[in-house]
């Protein structure tokens, strides 16, 4: 039982940053053996573009609306990076199209 509260205390620390995406569900899935997290926010997201930041982030694109992320390497990332990056990430268009 303690296990189970441990993981529930893990998923309760994400729900700030969760609660702060415009995004009204969100769907996550984890790839341990290529140590990818895919991030959707539309199901079903037909992305038609997308584009790999600096950083190893590929936030994939439907027309000019953000449908999903994919981050690279996320078992070395500092939790902090990864928040931080998020609102910045949220609020984007395609580069091509002004706010």
């Amino acid at each position: 039982m303690a296990a189970v509260a441990l993981e529930a205390d893990r998923i309760l620390t994400l729900m700030p940053q969760l609660l702060m995406t415009p995004a009204k569900r969100i769907w996550l899935a984890y790839d341990e053996e290529a140590d990818v997290l895919y991030v959707n926010f539309k199901k079903p997201s037909h992305a038609d573009d997308s584009e790999l930041t600096n950083d190893d982030i590929i936030i994939r694109y439907e027309g000019e609306q953000v449908v999903g992320m994919t981050i690279l390497n996320v078992s070395h990332r500092q939790p902090a990076f990864v928040a931080a990056r998020q609102p910045e990430m949220m609020g984007a268009t395609h580069p091509g199209t002004r706010p």
